[in-house]
């Protein structure tokens, strides 16, 4: 499908003057909804600043493609707006003037995906912009925009138009064999030169965490630098409908090096050996004539995929070695959560049963029924795989696939509590002890591939398959049999002191502190820290450790609650906008999304979030004194049937959010508008 065949007149303005990322948005949902191409245009909305929360759609070079597949949408469609003033869109490299918006289809397929791939790859094209933001008419866009598709696509062009053509059946047969003829003549002559080259010289893999804009802008950019130096090279997308354009063995084998521009992991192993550079995806697009001279010069570093090396001297723009180590933890943390969020619930819902049906709350309590006890085992079953999914994705993200074993293992072992004397386990570590088996197992087996770099070549074979995971369990086994045991007994001192600060009233002071981090960067690293504690005393299974729990979710529920009410109650401390997309926050709150807080955090962070700091460590603190629980790690108000002193945890909810919102109409100004 043509770009042209997504775009219609009605949905471009030209010449347009929105006075802030929301004032754009707002305008170009506007045009979707005036060219017929929505059900829900406020839904529709919600859908697209919900996308903009995880990060920005401005792709830089002056261009923002705001993006959402919902069901609020009709079909797949594009709305287009020339801002020559350009608006500030949290792009890196200034403002964008040129802005697309794509409404896709819950059941739309990846229609969108692949329009988003043509139009990444002709907006590339700086001549072509430049004659976008001329256009005087919608019209005159629109056939901007058609010739250059006939330009770049030739072939697809012809081959849709003959699919298409009404004619005779003898003309659209003759079209086709002429497309089918252009193409093979065109596919023999790559062939040949691709002969002549010996293959090609240069390939690169692009992805970002969103898999759209920067993964294929980032592709064209380097292919069109390659060509424009006569140096073949071929770029493999990572995007969100999958791998595309993947590179071959012989390929890979045969081409001079490898640029990997990438914001998330992608499959390095094979790449072993070769010169490697590896960047962000922005450099991609934004430097792609020096990363080739990277290769071409053999400035690049070699990367040994047996080391877990990151690969070149280009390595993640000099990561600090504190975010290498929160990053290999959120790897860790990213896969534990499903066994934490699917076992607490079951677990959760074997208690609510067990409490409906009346069973005494004593030590039999949750397994007091049968179907209360099928719960129990089933959440528990999930709940023994969280420490070792924790530990052996940790020890994977450092020393890549050698590190998976020694981390499950010594997760595993964290669990059971072993000991030289008692490798069958004494004192269990929990989580804690997760956490030293995933880094101390990484590093150990990053150490181990070390010792055997200087092994005979006849024994790399065996490496990966005998030596890697017998020596790399030893390690861990020692490790965690030597020092598992003193994690075990700070483990076993954590839980006392939760039970002391409890029953002493000083456990209001951590879940205030808690539920605060909650809301100091709304899911970031203070966020994550917090939450990451709250999920992991889940383990010790004592009332302490759930009222921590619950402690952390109202702290993540208050911001966008607080700013819902605030916007509702006190209008003139907000923006039109802003008092338009507020209710949405009311849905995201109660659902412990605390992201929904992030753009009014970013507009005024100096009132905005210690309002909602303030607020959650209202909240979280009443929590506490109220001795409410909470044995599901997820859900906001849809598991406050399985919350312990429910209707006193909504008080402390209601009652930390009324605080954020006095405190919002407090700090902030009223606006003359």
């Amino acid at each position: 499908m043509r770009i042209v065949d997504l775009l219609q007149a009605e949905a471009i303005a030209i010449g347009g003057h929105p006075a802030d990322k929301a004032a754009a948005i707002a305008q170009l949902v506007d045009l979707h909804d005036t060219a017929g191409n929505l059900n829900d245009k406020e839904a529709y909305k919600a859908a697209i600043i919900a996308r903009e929360q995880q990060g920005t759609t401005a792709v830089g070079e002056g261009i923002a493609i705001p993006h959402a597949k919902t069901d609020a949408t009709k079909r797949a469609a594009l709305a287009a707006m020339t801002a020559p003033e350009g608006v500030d869109y949290g792009a890196f490299d200034g403002p964008s003037s040129l802005l697309f918006m794509i409404a896709a289809p819950d059941d739309g397929g990846d229609t969108h995906l692949e329009v988003l791939s043509r139009l990444m790859t002709i907006l590339m094209d700086i001549e072509f912009r430049q004659k976008l933001m001329e256009a005087a008419t919608p019209e005159e866009f629109l056939r901007i925009i058609d010739a250059k598709e006939r330009e770049r696509f030739a072939d697809e062009v012809k081959a849709e138009a003959a699919a298409d053509m009404e004619g005779s059946v003898e003309d659209t047969e003759l079209l086709i064999d002429e497309v089918k003829a252009e193409r093979a003549e065109k596919k023999a002559e790559k062939e040949a030169a691709a002969a002549a080259a010996e293959g090609y010289r240069i390939l690169a893999v692009t992805a970002c965490p969103t898999g759209i804009a920067h993964t294929y802008m980032a592709a064209e950019a380097l292919t069109k630098a390659g060509e424009a130096r006569g140096i073949p090279l071929k770029a493999e997308t990572n995007g969100s409908g999958g791998t595309k354009n993947r590179l071959t063995k012989a390929e890979i084998a045969a081409a001079d090096g490898i640029i990997v521009a990438a914001d998330k992991e992608v499959e390095m192993a094979r790449f072993d050996g070769k010169l490697v550079v590896i960047v962000k995806a922005a450099d991609g697009i934004n430097r792609p004539d020096e990363l080739i001279d990277k290769i071409v010069s053999g400035e690049a570093g070699v990367y040994h995929a047996e080391k877990g090396a990151r690969g070149a001297a280009e390595d993640v723009a000099g990561e600090s070695a504190g975010r290498k180590i929160y990053k290999h933890l959120m790897e860790g943390v990213s896969h534990m959560l499903p066994f934490v969020v699917s076992g607490g619930l079951f677990i959760a819902l074997a208690f609510l049963i067990d409490g409906i049906a009346g069973v005494p709350q004593d030590g039999d309590f949750g397994t007091g029924t049968p179907v209360s006890a099928w719960f129990k085992t089933i959440g528990g079953f999930a709940f023994s795989f969280m420490v070792p999914i924790l530990a052996a994705y940790i020890a994977q993200s450092i020393a890549d696939r050698p590190g998976l074993v020694v981390g499950f293992v010594g997760g595993f072992m964290a669990t059971l509590g072993s000991t030289f004397g008692l490798p069958g386990g004494d004192i269990p570590s929990g989580f804690l002890g997760g956490l030293l088996a995933g880094f101390a197992g990484g590093y150990a087996m990053l150490g181990i591939e070390k010792l055997c770099e200087k092994m005979p070549d006849s024994l790399a074979g065996i490496k990966q398959i005998l030596i890697y995971p017998l020596a790399g369990l030893g390690a861990i086994a020692v490790i965690m049999c030597a020092v598992g045991p003193f994690m075990g007994m700070i483990n076993t001192g954590m839980s006392n002191a939760l039970t002391w600060l409890s029953d002493n009233n000083f456990g209001i002071l951590l879940g205030m502190i808690l539920a605060g981090m909650m809301a100091i960067d709304m899911g970031g690293p203070f966020n994550k820290a917090a939450y990451v504690f709250g999920t992991g005393m889940l383990a010790l299974g004592t009332d302490a450790s759930f009222q921590i729990m619950a402690s952390v979710m109202i702290g993540g529920m208050v911001p966008p609650i607080a700013i819902a009410l605030s916007t509702t109650f006190f209008k003139n401390r907000w923006t039109a906008d802003e008092r338009k997309n507020g209710p949405v926050n009311y849905i995201m709150g109660l659902s412990f999304i605390t992201e929904g807080a992030i753009p009014y955090a970013a507009s005024d962070p100096l009132r905005v979030i210690p309002s909602c700091v303030v607020g959650s460590a209202v909240a979280g603190g009443l929590s506490w004194l109220f001795g409410c629980t909470l044995m599901a790690p997820h859900g906001g108000i849809f598991v406050v049937p399985v919350i312990g002193g429910a209707l006193m945890y909504l008080v402390a909810l209601a009652a930390g959010s009324v605080v954020g919102m006095l405190m919002l109409a407090l700090l902030k100004k009223k606006r003359e508008d």
